[in-house]
């Protein structure tokens, strides 16, 4: 299966070249771009250069982009303004974010990219069918939007009332936007368990985030390096080769000091350590 690490190792960083020629130097071959405004400014057209003229002269391929979760370069601790979540149901304020999640998009102008994965919601929001109805006005814009440059959005399951695995495949059914799904089984370890969750979202799955929790709190550890994961991983691989050229392995970590600034070759060895299994 085709490897791919996410930038959400690094994100408190700023991104630069020096970090894709780590990756590459590491062994894996593609990225998925984490858009938040400390690490990748999606609306700095310096950075985007930078970042384009890098892959234009590489064999390492941007599999996708995450959207951008906030406005702000502090994780949203600026106040609750800087929060982007497409469930907003005042239409000014929703249209504002929507336009938010399009400057990212865009992107793909300059560097091409196959998916955007998307939230439905924040973290431990409860279900509201005017929510539903905000997602489904933003997402029919935002997929319109992102297949005119060559994107498709791909729907992630997180830990609230709007994105459990039935709720998202209940989502698509009621709206009909043909959308596939980014399985994240920390997510799904934490609320319905990885292997009900994927025999829900499995058939629509096409990429994937894969990082380590102990079922309750979303710590993104290293599978098999770090301490306290409650993962399966040798059910949960048994699981993921069911359709192998569907999506990547992707590795969605959060960064840790016992692991040092750059731990790549340890992303590598994860890959090694789940493909053994």
């Amino acid at each position: 299966m085709n490897h791919v690490l996410s930038t959400h190792l690094f994100a408190n960083h700023r991104l630069s070249t020096v970090w894709f020629d780590r990756i590459q130097d590491a062994g894996i071959g593609a990225v998925e771009i984490f858009c938040a405004r400390q690490h990748f400014d999606y609306t700095n057209r310096a950075q985007i250069a930078e970042v384009a003229a890098w892959f234009r002269d590489s064999e390492m391929q941007l599999h996708s982009l995450h959207s951008p979760m906030y406005t702000d370069d502090v994780w949203g601790r600026s106040g609750p303004h800087a929060v982007i979540t497409i469930t907003e149901v005042v239409k000014p304020k929703r249209i504002a974010m929507v336009d938010e999640i399009k400057r990212a998009l865009e992107v793909a102008e300059s560097i091409p990219f196959r998916y955007m994965v998307q939230h439905i919601g924040v973290g431990e929001e409860e279900y509201d069918d005017h929510k539903v109805e905000a997602a489904f006005n933003a997402l029919d814009e935002l997929s319109s939007f992102a297949r005119q440059r060559g994107v498709e959005i791909l729907l992630e399951n997180i830990p609230n009332a709007l994105s459990s695995a039935q709720r998202l495949v209940d989502f698509l059914a009621q709206t009909h936007l043909k959308l596939g799904f980014c399985f994240d089984i920390g997510h799904a370890n934490m609320n319905e368990g990885v292997e009900a969750a994927w025999n829900i979202m499995g058939s629509r799955v096409r990429s994937t985030h894969l990082h380590d929790n102990d079922g309750k709190s979303d710590q993104h550890l290293f599978p098999f390096l770090s301490e306290g994961g409650t993962i399966d991983w040798k059910k949960a691989m048994g699981l993921l080769r069911s359709h192998p050229e569907q999506y990547p392995l992707l590795l969605e970590l959060k960064e840790v000091p016992e692991f040092g600034p750059h731990p790549f070759d340890k992303a590598e060895e994860i890959f090694e350590r789940l493909e053994s299994l």
